[in-house]
């Protein structure tokens, strides 16, 4: 499914780029159906990648510094293509003598690197298989997700949080436009979120090493929590500006690596409450959150620009005071109840913390030396 995935995604990036002579209704319809190709291919094969996470080992501390380098290094590649993007496609479009084929350009190459670098995880990863493997059904995937209780609870946790991330950054682009007004601030803002998300999943091991799971969660959250309330008071002062992304970031830093380990750690918890092993199932999940969590973001988005007056503002100027705090509201004040609300999920209803995960991990253990 990883080999499968992986080219037919690089096969849909190229179909979206590429110039067919077609327009009107034809070039829609082509449109649509490459791109939902490229969804569904892209979300197999990112289920795949990370499916072999709780694979590669169960001990608890491995699987932290295997998620906190994977992490970081999607991050790069994430944060590099930003980077690039528009420089890039200038100047192959200025070199190859227009821009459709500069984004053409630019796709392909990045289709050569996902794919020469997503091999070397084909070629040399080895996954430590402890059970044999079981497929599971179709019809059955639905009551394999519902049983799994804390799968649930840490999927509900996770749910709200990336729909309050993503709704901050989302809305980002519009802060600094409309409320801080100055649109070209909002690079050095993108560059404090790549330089922190970075550094705090570097950072995480060693955080790691003197708190539990939950207390380090608790922490994150805070930090999030402050960052949003000092963004809402740092009107024109971009140094307040930075520090508010200092301590979001970090914070999500952390959460967004948890939620990862929180949801790898669900599989030896269904194997052991079900009696089947499903990583590839109990991983689904997570696209599926960043999926929802995006369409979350984007409803946001529609309705700060709405309650603002965004919407129809032609100048900045139009935008009111009563209409920077609606929008305020949306971008800072949601989240933060989406945030708490992720924090009270987890600590109602998820019980794998360390103590918990080892106990259900000595009984799988003792059942197949049995076995």
């Amino acid at each position: 499914m990883d080999r499968a995935g992986c080219g037919v995604v690089g096969a849909a990036t190229l179909g979206i780029f590429v110039d067919l002579g077609i327009s009107g209704a034809a070039f829609l319809v082509w449109f649509t159906v490459v791109y939902l190709v490229w969804s569904v291919a892209y979300t197999i094969n990112d289920i795949s990648f990370w499916g072999m996470l709780p694979a590669l080992s169960q001990d608890l501390k491995e699987r932290e510094r295997i998620g906190v380098i994977a992490r970081i290094c999607a991050n790069l590649g994430l944060f590099s293509v930003v980077v690039a993007v528009v420089p890039a496609t200038k100047a192959l479009g200025g070199l190859l003598g227009s821009e459709q084929l500069g984004w053409l350009a630019f796709a392909a190459l990045l289709v050569v690197l996902m794919l020469g670098f997503q091999s070397l995880t084909l070629l040399f990863t080895r996954q430590q298989v402890t059970v044999a493997a079981s497929q599971t059904p179709f019809r059955e995937l639905v009551r394999v997700i519902g049983r799994n209780d804390q799968l649930l609870w840490a999927a509900g946790a996770m749910l709200c949080f990336m729909g309050g991330y993503m709704t901050v950054t989302s809305l980002g682009i519009y802060y600094f436009k409309y409320v801080y007004r100055d649109e070209a601030t909002y690079s050095v803002f993108a560059a404090i979120l790549a330089v922190t998300q970075l550094a705090g999943l570097a950072l995480f091991p060693l955080v790691r090493k003197f708190l539990r799971r939950f207390q380090i969660h608790t922490l994150a959250t805070l930090l999030c929590l402050v960052g949003l309330v000092v963004f809402w008071f740092a009107g024109s002062s971009l140094t307040v500006v930075a520090v508010a992304g200092v301590l979001l970031f970090t914070g999500q830093a952390f959460i967004q690596l948890l939620m990862l380990m929180f949801i790898a750690d669900c599989v030896e918890y269904g194997q052991w409450k079900l009696g089947r092993r499903n990583e590839s199932v109990t991983l689904a999940v997570q696209p599926f959150i960043y999926k929802a969590s995006n369409a979350i973001g984007s409803g946001f988005v529609g309705l700060a620009l709405l309650v603002s007056g965004i919407s129809g503002a032609r100048v900045v100027e139009d935008v009111t005071a009563a209409g920077v705090a609606a929008f305020k509201s949306v971008m800072l004040l949601i989240p933060m109840v989406l945030i708490a609300a992720s924090w009270l999920i987890l600590r109602v209803g998820y019980r794998l913390d360390e103590k918990r995960y080892a106990e259900i991990l000595a009984e799988l253990e003792g059942g197949e030396t049995s076995a």
